[in-house]
């Protein structure tokens, strides 16, 4: 089975909370991993999505512990909208 992992990165203007997370996280830019495995049928290649990480504290804070948190994707994705709408 083959599998990836793509990296990139999600910019918060306000501070937020998703589930999962103890305390909200202030406002900035967090590494997002996304981990997906190759679907191959007969006719074309997929890649399903197994697993959604954010990274913590934000990119550029210096902390001597570091987290890498599981999120549901759509979490991530509302909260993001929600940040949006806020500016």
């Amino acid at each position: 089975m083959t599998v990836r992992t793509t990296h990139t990165v999600a910019r918060f203007t306000s501070p937020f909370l998703l589930p999962g997370f103890d305390a909200p996280q202030p406002a900035g830019e967090y590494r997002v991993d996304q981990d997906e495995e190759l679907i191959e049928t007969a006719s074309r290649l997929a890649w399903r999505r197994t697993g959604s990480f954010v990274h913590l504290p934000a990119l550029g804070t210096a902390s001597p512990i570091h987290q890498m948190v599981p999120v549901v994707p759509a979490d991530l994705d509302a909260a993001l909208q929600k940040d949006k709408e806020q500016e």
